[in-house]
């Protein structure tokens, strides 16, 4: 028996018969090059395809500058095939900032960042590390050993890890692992060094971005566990101005606005209904789709136009009425007893006798007195005096008048206001005991997949196969590279889509609460299980094999020595996987191939003139959709950094940052709407970075280890101590700042000198003119949208 490595360098006896025999990055394997050919033609593909649409369907590609107020200042881009590309990167960080948001900075902050720390740290490992890895590797030299496992031969030899039987010259190997401790130690402070500078330049550009704003979204505060002698809003003013710490210019007590949230949704269904039978009626379901305007039809207003020759006055309150002919549509309706008898009737007279009925309901509904609950939104007179309510403990008593900065009245979620909180906390902790328990799922199909990386467990469940693959390298290389890794990134984008339908379920007040919340579940499906259980449980091809090797890792020398083990033999998949998510997907998130693939449907299906305004809304780009997967591909970076496939991750992750920059930042500025929030995703991405560097500290530990380096091992563990105390020193220094605005920040209207600031110099212009009310309560009962076909006018490209 001879002593031979994976080729990631993890010592280890290996017969004839070793079942790693095949793995899918064993040298004479020519995945990379397929990979890397499929890759490039589909992404080629949907880039020349962006490159010829993006000038003849400027309603999908420019919907956002076309139609936010805010994108305006922003260079319009040339209709040449590739004059986009130069225009788009000299946007500057204060374009992206005022016509964005903040937001979308940090999010391509975290790009930049990437992308820095990848260019030093890929020419580092090619130029550095991989001649090293080449001249030292003990698949093409000598059997080389390190110096303290040469010192405990007799114990290996007994262990049967090492022997020198066959007469192999064993050589000492000190320079080679010692180069692992140094350049864990190097990329590490690369590491910690970007992401710190990085957290400095978007905390100072939120403070200052934040602290001038002036709208009524930074004047308020949301309290929350409101006692029931406070519940009104004379009673709550005069206990915050009691307090001394500023004027109160409104309060809005949240009630139980349940009945008229629920008649305004039946509300909004009826009139949906009555457009469409009415445009049935007259046929409008044809009129207008003339081909040559695809991909877009688009009213020239959302409000019925009026017209002296066309039927374009609403149904209700005098309107004149179409004509009584048979060809009128009818509807069937319950009457008599309990509603068991059935006729037919006019279903345009039905309805809007229905829909009248129902207005006289939510009249009605609106003048009643509600409820109040434990939650209210407190308008100060100035920022100041609202941040200090917000960093101030009001109560003595527990969970009672709980302060926090209040969102954009736009982006509450209301119908949850009025929930109680036992009732949130319930659904919170259902629908994450719910997450968990799915995770848990997502390990059968994810080690089954896994399992085909290794030819020695297909071979248990399949021989067959296993001859095939063997025998065809080709289809060995598309059944166990390309497949695993199109069907994880399939499962990468189906699964946040039921992730968010229940983020929107768990009682978050906010629809940016609801955003940070699907970045925390979709990172931790990405990185649970596309990472952590793909890579070290890949061989658990049964529930029971899965549960033996769930309990193995008791402790976390199990798991730093399973990582060790477990990434050579995955380092030929996640090459694949960055490139063909960076190479092959990017290009086709550009080109928005979902919204082109189903705009026919869904033009197709449109009848109304609502349908046809719908049809044109910029798409809306989800952090938590797009955030997750690349801080796991950055993670995936660090953390084969130092191993012989180093070089080949860190220059393709390179690549993917590169072209995921710019095609976020061109959705982010031109074609997509977005969440608007105060940047807080930053800690998000701050604290699951620091994790991905102390997987990466502690598998290399566990490598050397592995090796019987035992002295370097133990060199990386105070690594380990400064990735803990760097998460606990951001929480206590960083995290401050990034969830409140310091008080020397804030630049009230009236500055010293006198002078005024603009609303239009801040971002949160739009929001100046509304209120912390219940939409539901005052806006009007608008009528059907009806127009006629003359009137439902096109825009020709």
């Amino acid at each position: 028996m001879t002593i031979h490595t994976l080729h990631d360098g993890i010592t280890f006896s290996r017969g004839d018969n070793d079942p790693h025999t095949g793995l899918p990055n064993d040298p004479e394997r020519a995945d990379l090059p397929t990979q890397l050919t499929i890759s490039t033609l589909l992404g080629l593909g949907a880039f020349l395809t962006f490159c010829f649409l993006r000038p003849r369907w400027s309603s999908l590609y420019a919907a956002r500058k076309k139609q936010l107020g805010s994108a305006g200042s922003l260079p319009n881009l040339p209709k040449t095939c590739f004059g986009w590309i130069p225009v788009l990167w000299r946007i500057t960080d204060e374009q992206v900032l005022s016509s964005a948001g903040l937001d979308a900075y940090v999010f391509l902050s975290f790009f930049k960042m990437a992308i820095r720390f990848l260019s030093i740290a890929a020419v580092l490992a090619l130029g550095v590390l991989m001649p090293i890895h080449k001249h030292f590797n003990p698949e093409i030299s000598e059997s080389r050993v390190s110096f303290s496992e040469w010192a405990l031969r007799p114990i290996s030899r007994e262990m049967n890890v090492l022997s020198d039987s066959d007469g192999d010259k064993i050589k000492l190997d000190g320079p080679y692992l010692w180069a692992y401790v140094v350049f864990v130690y190097l990329f590490t402070a690369l590491a910690v060094y970007f992401l710190l500078d990085q957290s400095k330049k978007v905390l100072a550009v939120r403070q200052k971005y934040l602290g001038n704003q002036v709208t009524i979204t930074d004047r308020t505060v949301r309290l929350s566990g409101i006692p029931k002698v406070l519940r009104s809003e004379d009673a709550l003013k005069e206990y915050i101005e009691g307090l001394g710490i500023g004027k109160v210019d409104s309060v809005t007590i949240c009630r139980n606005w349940a009945e008229l949230d629920r008649l305004m949704a039946q509300r909004q269904d009826l009139v949906r209904r009555l457009e469409e039978v009415y445009v049935v009626h007259k046929r409008y379901c044809k009129a207008g789709r003339n081909p040559e305007t695809l991909p877009f039809v688009q009213p020239s207003s959302p409000h019925p136009l009026p017209s002296g020759d066309e039927e374009t006055q609403p149904l209700l309150y005098g309107g004149p009425r179409p004509s009584r002919g048979d060809d009128r549509p009818k509807m069937t309706v319950g009457a008599g007893l309990w509603g068991l008898k059935r006729k037919k009737v006019d279903a345009i007279d039905h309805l809007t006798m229905k829909l009248k009925e129902l207005n006289e309901k939510i009249i009605e509904a609106r003048k009643k007195e509600h409820e109040p609950t434990s939650i209210a939104f407190v308008t100060m007179e100035s920022v100041a005096s609202a941040q200090v309510v917000i960093q101030a403990v009001l109560d003595p008593r527990a969970n009672q008048m709980t302060a926090t900065q209040a969102p954009a009245p736009s982006d509450i979620v209301w119908e949850n206001t009025y929930r109680s909180r036992s009732t949130r906390l319930i659904y919170s902790w259902g629908i994450s005991i719910l997450v968990t328990l799915l995770s848990v799922v997502w390990l059968i199909p994810v080690t089954g997949l896994a399992g085909l990386l290794n030819l020695a467990d297909i071979r248990r469940v399949s021989p067959g196969l296993a001859d095939l693959l063997e025998g065809s390298p080709i289809i060995s290389s598309l059944i166990q590279n390309t497949l695993p890794t199109a069907v994880l990134t399939l499962l990468n984008i189906l699964v946040p889509y039921l992730y968010d339908w229940l983020s929107n379920r768990q009682g978050q007040i906010s629809q940016a609460d609801v955003e940070l919340s699907l970045i925390s579940k979709n990172f931790f499906f990405t990185f649970f299980n596309l990472f952590f259980a793909f890579t070290i449980l890949g061989t658990a091809l049964t529930f029971r094999n899965l549960w033996e090797r769930l309990k193995d890792f008791s402790d976390a020398t199990k798991i730093a020595y399973a990582l060790a083990r477990s990434l050579g033999k995955f380092a030929d998949f996640y090459v694949n996987l960055i490139i063909l998510q960076g190479i092959g997907v990017f290009p086709f998130r550009l080109l928005q191939f979902g919204s082109v693939a189903l705009y026919p449907i869904i033009y197709a299906g449109a009848k109304t003139p609502r349908d046809f305004a719908e049809l044109v809304r910029p798409s809306t780009f989800s952090y938590g959709f797009f955030l997750p997967q690349p801080i796991l591909i950055f993670i995936i970076c660090i953390i084969y950094s130092v191993l012989p496939s180093g070089g080949y991750i860190l220059g393709f992750g390179w690549v993917y940052f590169v072209i995921g920059y710019f095609t976020y930042k061109y959705q982010l500025l031109y074609s997509m709407d977005h969440q608007h929030s105060t940047g807080q995703a930053w800690s998000m991405i701050f604290y699951r970075v620091i994790l991905g560097i102390f997987i990466f500290q502690l598998s290399m530990a566990g490598f050397l280890a592995i090796n019987h380096a035992f002295t370097r091992s133990l060199l990386i563990v105070p690594l380990l101590f400064v990735s803990i105390w760097l998460a606990w020193m951001f929480s206590r220094v960083y995290v401050p700042l990034n969830k409140f605005i310091a008080l020397k920040a804030v630049r009230e209207p009236e500055l010293a000198n006198g002078s005024t600031v603009s609303e239009d110099m801040v971002e949160g212009e739009r929001e100046k003119d509304e209120r912390f009310i219940n939409p539901n309560l005052v806006i009007p009962l608008e009528d059907a949208w009806v127009t006629g076909s003359g009137h439902q006018q096109q825009h020709q490209e």
